[in-house]
C-alpha cells in the first residue's frame, strides 16, 4: 500500500524544497531550493534526514493534511508556530521538536506570523523523483517536486518512510537566531561602476521597503531610486542568488532562489550567503538597509554561521530532556581538581 500525505488545503504556496539543484544553469536551470536553508537543515536533522532532503516550504499560510500512513514523523523549524494535530490523541507540538503520527491523524500549523517561509521535514523524505539531482520544484519551468508545482487540494504526496518505529521524539534545544534588524551585507560589484558616486551612496545610506511584487524569484523594493551612470542594460551575463538588479527605474531588485540565470541589468551588489535566509524570511513591508563587506568578510561570516548551525544541530537530543551522557567527553574533563581548600 503506498503510503502518502493527503493534502486537505495547499496553503498559499507550498512547494517542496530541498538545498536546490548546482551545476545547470549553463543550460538554463536555475538552482532553487529553499529560501531559508538553515531552517530546512535544522527540520532535517530533528527527523534524522540528511541535510539536503526534500521537505515542504510554507509560505505565509500553511497546507492542511491527512495522514494516509501507518506512521511518519515530522518536524518544523522556522517558525514560532506549532503543529496542531487532531485525531484520537489531540496534540500541539511545538516548533523544533518531531512527532510521530498514526494513520488518520490530521495536521495543520498555527498561524504563521513571524517569518514569510517554514519547513515542514518529513522522516525519510517523499518519494518522489529528482530531476537534476534535486526534488526542488521549480514552478516557472514546471519541473521539481509534486508534479512541478505548488500543492493543491486532493494531492497525495508519496512519503519514502510509511511505517517509522516509535522512540524518543528529538527536540532543537537550541536556535539560531533568524531575525535581526542588521544590515543586509553585500559585495559590491560586479557592475557597481555603472552607478554614480552618489547612486552607491544612496544604496549604501538609503532605507528600502519590500513591496508586494515579492515571491521565491525575487524581491522589489521600493525607496529612493539610485542613480546610474553609464546607462541601465549590459550584455546578459550570469547572476547568483543574491545579486541586486537595478533596472532604469533605479529601484532594485534583489533575485532569490528561482532568479532567472542571466539577465540584461547591472549589478549594483551582491548579497552575502550568509544573509541569503534573513531575506528569504522576510514579508511585503519590511524595511531594510545594505552595508558593503569584502569578499574576506563574508567568507568569515559563513564560517561563522556554519559554527552556528553545527552548534544547533549538536544540543538536538530527546524531548523529554533525558540524555545519554557523553562518555568521550566525560573521559576528558576534569571532574575533580584534585585541589582542597583548609581552613586553618
Amino acid at each position: 500500500m503506498t503510503s502518502f500525505l493527503h493534502v486537505l488545503s495547499p496553503g498559499m504556496f507550498t512547494t517542496i524544497q530541498d538545498l536546490g539543484r548546482f551545476g545547470h544553469q549553463d543550460l538554463g536551470v536555475p538552482v532553487a531550493g529553499a529560501l531559508d536553508p538553515i531552517s530546512l537543515r535544522l527540520a532535517n536533522a530533528l527527523v534524522e534526514n540528511p541535510e539536503d532532503t526534500g521537505a515542504l516550504e510554507i509560505r505565509i499560510m500553511a497546507p492542511g493534511l491527512r495522514v494516509e500512513a501507518d506512521a511518519v514523523r515530522v518536524a518544523l523549524c522556522g517558525t514560532d508556530a506549532e503543529i496542531e494535530i487532531s485525531g484520537t490523541q489531540p496534540r500541539s507540538i511545538p516548533s523544533g521538536q518531531s512527532v510521530r503520527l498514526r494513520r488518520g491523524e490530521i495536521v495543520q500549523i498555527s498561524a504563521i506570523r513571524d517569518t514569510s517561509c517554514c519547513y515542514l521535514a518529513v522522516e525519510g523524505g517523499f518519494d518522489l523523483p529528482a530531476p537534476f539531482a534535486s526534488q526542488s520544484t521549480y514552478v516557472r519551468g514546471g519541473f521539481g517536486g509534486y508534479q512541478g508545482r505548488a500543492l493543491q487540494q486532493g494531492d497525495d504526496l508519496p512519503v519514502a518512510s510509511g511505517a517509522v518505529p516509535a522512540r524518543t521524539e528529538s527536540r532543537l534545544f537550541e536556535t539560531p537566531a533568524l531575525e535581526s534588524d542588521a544590515a543586509i551585507r553585500v559585495v559590491l560589484g560586479p557592475q557597481d561602476n555603472y552607478f554614480t558616486d552618489a547612486g552607491l551612496r544612496t544604496f549604501l545610506d538609503g532605507e528600502f521597503t519590500i513591496t508586494q511584487d515579492a515571491d521565491r524569484m525575487g524581491l522589489k523594493l521600493d525607496g529612493p531610486a539610485l542613480e546610474h551612470s553609464i546607462g541601465f542594460n549590459i550584455a546578459s551575463d550570469g547572476i547568483a542568488t543574491g545579486s541586486i538588479q537595478v533596472p532604469g527605474t533605479g529601484k532594485p531588485i534583489i533575485l532569490l532562489a528561482d532568479h532567472q540565470t542571466t539577465g540584461g541589468y547591472p549589478k549594483i551588489a551582491t548579497v552575502i550567503s550568509t544573509d541569503l535566509p534573513r531575506l528569504g524570511r522576510m514579508r511585503p513591508g519590511r524595511k531594510l538597509r545594505f552595508e558593503a563587506v569584502s569578499v574576506a568578510d563574508a567568507e568569515q561570516a559563513r564560517r561563522d554561521l556554519e559554527a552556528i548551525v553545527q552548534r544547533a544541530i549538536d544540543t538536538i537530543g530527546p524531548a523529554d530532556g533525558t540524555r545519554e551522557p557523553d562518555i568521550d567527553k566525560l573521559m576528558t574533563t576534569n571532574l575533580i581538581s584534585g585541589v582542597f581548600y583548609v581552613s586553618e
